[in-house]
């Protein structure tokens, strides 16, 4: 059962940074057969409806698997070590569901060249490069659930990973986030499609935000409402950024 878990957990691992590469190419319009303005097309307003649907089922799923409800009941019914794994696994089906079913809204809302353009392409890769980036700032393994399977597999105990705000999370309490905003808004060639996608998914960044911080707080207690009192939730301050630079010298 433990080398099971492992696979399971390595299987899940990898399906997720082959559906996240995907959604760079998906947001970016270019490298892979579907985007979100290649696609089959369908009448706009169905288009919206579907759209909207996928957008409300990936929410859905993942703020649903968030809750300390469903982790009880997952536990029930698999070994503890295999609960993040399944959550990272759904994910990406749920993300692969979502590049399947999308429907391409080409209307163009703006389009931006020369070095206007330039300027938002290396907001995009900045974004995705922060996204990356802070998945390694707390624990890269416990957040895709490979850590939890190793340590089944080497017979070693549940750690917790305790609170801590290492790097960026000096600057920004949540700099994941920070991460995916700037890459579904960076585009020089917003569609109406583009829109929809990336406001549907900014709100539910803040709807996942309010939750997690409500379960951090639960969590830590006055510790956490401390570093929240004092650290942007997700755009840098002067006082933030003075601060992170002294930590640095």
């Amino acid at each position: 059962m433990r080398w099971i878990t492992m696979f399971y957990a390595a299987g899940a691992y990898l399906l997720f940074w082959l559906c996240s590469a995907y959604l760079i190419g998906f947001t970016a319009d270019f490298l892979v057969p579907r985007t979100m303005n290649r696609g089959p097309v369908s009448e706009t307003g169905l288009a919206l409806l579907i759209n909207a649907g996928l957008i409300l089922l990936f929410g859905a799923q993942h703020s649903f698997m968030a809750r300390q409800g469903f982790k009880r009941w997952c536990r029930r019914w698999l070994p503890e070590p295999m609960e993040r794994s399944t959550y990272v696994l759904l994910s990406s089906l749920m993300l692969g569901l979502l590049y399947w079913g999308w429907r391409p809204l080409p209307q163009t809302l703006w389009l931006v060249e020369g070095g206007g353009a330039v300027a938002l392409w290396l907001l995009f890769g900045l974004g995705w490069a922060l996204v990356v980036h802070a998945t390694f700032l707390i624990s890269h393994g416990e957040l895709l659930g490979v850590s939890q399977a190793y340590r089944h597999l080497r017979g070693k105990a549940f750690c917790e990973v305790g609170f801590r705000t290492p790097g960026l999370h000096r600057i920004v309490r949540h700099p994941l986030m920070l991460g995916l905003l700037l890459a579904f808004w960076a585009t020089p060639h917003m569609t109406a499609g583009h829109l929809l996608f990336a406001a549907g998914m900014t709100l539910y960044i803040f709807i996942g935000i309010h939750f997690e911080e409500r379960s951090l707080v639960r969590a830590f207690g006055d510790r956490y409402l401390a570093y929240r009192a004092a650290t942007p939730m997700l755009l840098p301050s002067l006082k933030t950024l003075h601060r992170w630079r002294a930590s640095r010298s």
